[in-house]
């Protein structure tokens, strides 16, 4: 993804066919180590290609892809948030039991 976000900013940068040297150098320019192999993969495979062609026609495929929520993992969070809400509530209990034996017997408005 690295590598085609670095390609993509080229592009935006009015870089119409970025070289794996031009890739290598963006991703330098932020901590990033490139991989040749990767990079010359992604080279020669839009090699030639129009990317905003590319971006119309993946967006018009991922619009046909279902994306409903999935009804199983409802109640696996269920079960992890009533666990969760118990060690709340344990951990408030010890909280105020804290804060009852740091005031002494007394309060400061008392």
């Amino acid at each position: 993804m690295k590598h085609l976000a670095a390609y993509l900013l080229l592009g935006l940068g009015g870089n119409a066919s970025p070289s794996a040297k031009d890739i290598e150098k963006v991703l330098s320019s932020v901590g990033i180590e490139a991989d040749d192999d990767r990079v010359e993969k992604l080279i020669s495979e839009l090699e030639g290609k129009d990317i905003n062609e590319l971006i119309a026609e993946g967006s018009s495929k991922l619009a046909s892809v279902p994306s409903g929520g999935a009804g199983g993992a409802a109640a696996g969070g269920a079960a992890a948030g009533g666990a969760a809400a118990e060690e709340a509530k344990e951990e408030k209990e010890e909280s105020e039991k804290e804060e009852s034996d740091e005031d002494m017997g007394f309060g400061l408005f008392d």
